[in-house]
């Protein structure tokens, strides 16, 4: 079953939480590729000084400030792409970062993607899940919550909360303190008890 939108209309936190253990899923002409998401990260509005929404309104985050259940992809460092889940109330500009997920399904497709990469790196960062699942700018903006999207995140797993991990967040040297250590980023502690659970 596909998430609904009152799911990402939640706090981001909660939002960036719970989807650890979902479904991502991406469709492609010769099938599909599924994988159980690990790792999230929480972005939390204009205050939050990590958040690419702490200048305001522009160009690039505009998809942010919409409805939640959008995908915002954006690139970074000049080569990766990344993929977002825009959360909490409409118009008020948070989002979720996926940053890993277990290849599940589609795995010809996911190692033709990766060509020359070892399984287990396929997926294990934001930048590797994208070029996995063939995600780039022209999902910026997507439904995530639309039955015939190429894109969505559906139910899977529940995680215990004993395997649920919450750290600072990565990647952000850039945001002073508190922001910085910020408890924001979610990730499963026990792959291993996960596949299991499959």
């Amino acid at each position: 079953m596909i998430l609904l939108r009152d799911f990402y209309r939640q706090p981001v936190q909660t939002v960036a939480r719970a989807l650890l253990g979902k479904r991502l899923v991406r469709r492609f002409d010769d099938g599909k590729a599924v994988g159980i998401i690990l790792e999230a990260e929480a972005y939390d509005g204009e205050q939050d000084l990590a958040c690419h929404a702490r200048n305001g309104k522009t160009k690039r985050n505009a998809v942010m400030y919409g409805e939640a259940g959008h995908a915002y992809v954006y690139f970074t460092y000049g080569m990766h792409w990344m993929l977002n889940c825009v959360s909490g109330q409409d118009g008020y500009p948070a989002a979720v970062l996926i940053r890993a997920i277990y290849p599940l399904e589609g795995l010809e497709i996911i190692r033709r993607n990766r060509k020359g990469i070892q399984k287990l790196h396929w997926c294990d960062g934001p930048a590797k899940l994208t070029k996995a699942l063939s995600i780039d700018g022209t999902f910026n903006g997507i439904d995530l919550c639309a039955s015939n999207s190429l894109l969505f995140i559906e139910e899977g797993i529940r995680i215990p909360d004993e395997h649920i991990l919450e750290t600072t967040r990565i990647g952000i040297h850039y945001a002073p303190e508190p922001w910085r250590s910020k408890p924001w980023r979610y990730l499963v502690d026990d792959v291993e008890l996960l596949v299991e659970a499959i």
